[in-house]
C-alpha cells in the first residue's frame, strides 16, 4: 500500500500512527494515514481490517493519580 521509503509503519505496528498522512480533514476531526488507519481527534484509530483501537489520550497533569 505505501509507496513512501523508507515504507511508513503497517497498521498492525505498534508505532502505525507515524505513517505519513493520507487525507487530512481537522474540520471532520480525523486524518487517514498511508497505512489505512483512520485516525480520529479524540486519538481513536479504525484500522484497515475494522478493528476499533479506544481514544488512549494522556490524562491531563490535574487527573494524574499519585500514591499517598
Amino acid at each position: 500500500m505505501c509507496q513512501h521509503q523508507p515504507p511508513c509503519p503497517s497498521a498492525e505496528s505498534a508505532d502505525r500512527e507515524s505513517a505519513r498522512l493520507a487525507a487530512h480533514h481537522p474540520e471532520q476531526g480525523w486524518s487517514l494515514l498511508c497505512n489505512g488507519v483512520l485516525l480520529f481527534e479524540d486519538t481513536g484509530e479504525l484500522l484497515p481490517d475494522g478493528r476499533v483501537i479506544a481514544p488512549h489520550r494522556p490524562l491531563g497533569a490535574d487527573r494524574v493519580m499519585t500514591a499517598a
